[in-house]
C-alpha cells in the first residue's frame, strides 16, 4: 500500500513550520493590539499610587487603617492627577529640570544603568498640591524576602510623611504581603523623618515597638507585621535609601522651612 502524503517525514516538517509561523504571527498581533492598553493601565497604576500617597483616594476613615485600599478609579484618575500633581521633576546630579512625564521614569532600570559609573543616574520628584498644602512624593524600590518591592513616599515641608503606598512582587500572603494592606501604610502617615537637629532619618519597621496605637510620630518607628522580619527589614531598608539618594534636595527643603 502507498504510504499516505500525511505520514510521511516532510508533511510533517513542513507542517510544523506552518503551525510556528500561524501561531507566531498571532501572538504578535495580539501583543501588538493589547500593548497599548497594558502601557496605558500601568500608567493609571502610577497615578493611583501617587494620589494614594498624598491622601486623595477613596479610602473611609482616612489614616485609621480600617478598611481596604481603595484608589481613584482609572477612568478618573488622570484628570485628578492633572489637578493634584503641580510639578515634576527629574534630578541627573546637579541638573534639574521640570518634565512631566517624569512620573513614568523605570527606576528600576535607572537603577540598573547606575551600575555604569559613566552613567547619570535620573531621580524623579513630584510636588503634589491638596488643600493648599505642598508635597513631594519620591519613588522608592528595595527588596523583600522573595522578591523586589516598591513604592512612593509622600513628605511634606516639615520632612512629616504624609503617607506611603507599597507593593511586593512575590511575598509570602498573609505576612510579608501584607506592606500593601491599610494597617501597615498608615502607620507611617505623621512620622517625622528628622531628629532634633534636623538630620533626616529613616523608619524602622520594629519589632517590639511597644506602640501599637502608634502614637509616637517622633521615634522613627512603626510596628513591624507578625512573622515577616525579612519583609519589614526589607522596607526599612528601602526607606533609608531613598532617603539618602534625595538628601540634597530634602535639605534644601529644610533650610526654606
Amino acid at each position: 500500500m502507498a504510504e499516505k502524503r500525511t505520514d510521511t517525514n516532510s508533511y510533517t516538517i513542513i507542517f510544523s513550520i506552518i503551525m510556528v509561523i500561524v501561531v507566531g504571527a498571532v501572538l504578535a498581533f495580539v501583543a501588538s493590539t493589547l500593548n497599548g492598553k497594558i502601557v496605558e493601565n500601568q500608567k493609571f497604576e502610577a497615578q493611583q499610587n501617587i494620589l494614594y500617597v498624598i491622601g486623595i483616594n477613596n479610602n473611609e476613615n482616612p489614616y485609621s487603617g480600617e478598611g481596604s485600599v481603595a484608589f481613584i478609579p482609572a477612568t478618573e484618575v488622570q484628570s485628578v492627577f492633572d489637578q493634584h500633581i503641580v510639578k515634576q521633576y527629574v534630578f541627573e546630579g546637579d541638573k534639574k529640570t521640570e518634565d512631566d512625564q517624569a512620573y513614568l521614569i523605570d527606576t528600576k532600570k535607572e537603577e540598573q544603568l547606575a551600575r555604569n559609573p559613566n552613567y547619570q543616574r535620573k531621580f524623579p520628584l513630584l510636588v503634589g498640591e491638596k488643600d493648599n498644602e505642598q508635597f513631594y512624593i519620591i519613588p522608592m524600590r528595595g527588596v523583600g524576602l522573595w522578591d523586589a518591592i516598591w513604592g512612593y513616599m509622600a513628605i511634606s515641608k516639615d520632612m512629616t510623611v504624609k503617607g506611603v503606598y507599597f507593593d511586593h512582587a512575590g511575598e509570602t500572603p498573609g505576612l510579608g504581603a501584607n506592606i500593601k494592606e491599610r494597617y501597615f501604610m498608615d502607620d507611617f502617615h505623621g512620622e517625622k523623618l528628622t531628629d532634633a537637629n534636623n538630620n533626616i532619618q529613616g523608619i524602622k519597621v520594629a519589632k517590639g515597638n511597644m506602640d501599637p496605637l502608634n502614637q509616637r510620630k517622633e521615634d522613627h518607628k512603626v510596628d513591624a507585621i507578625a512573622g515577616s522580619t525579612i519583609t519589614g527589614d526589607g522596607v526599612s531598608a528601602m526607606i533609608t535609601q531613598a532617603l539618602e539618594l534625595y538628601e540634597p534636595y530634602l535639605n534644601q527643603l529644610i533650610k526654606e522651612k
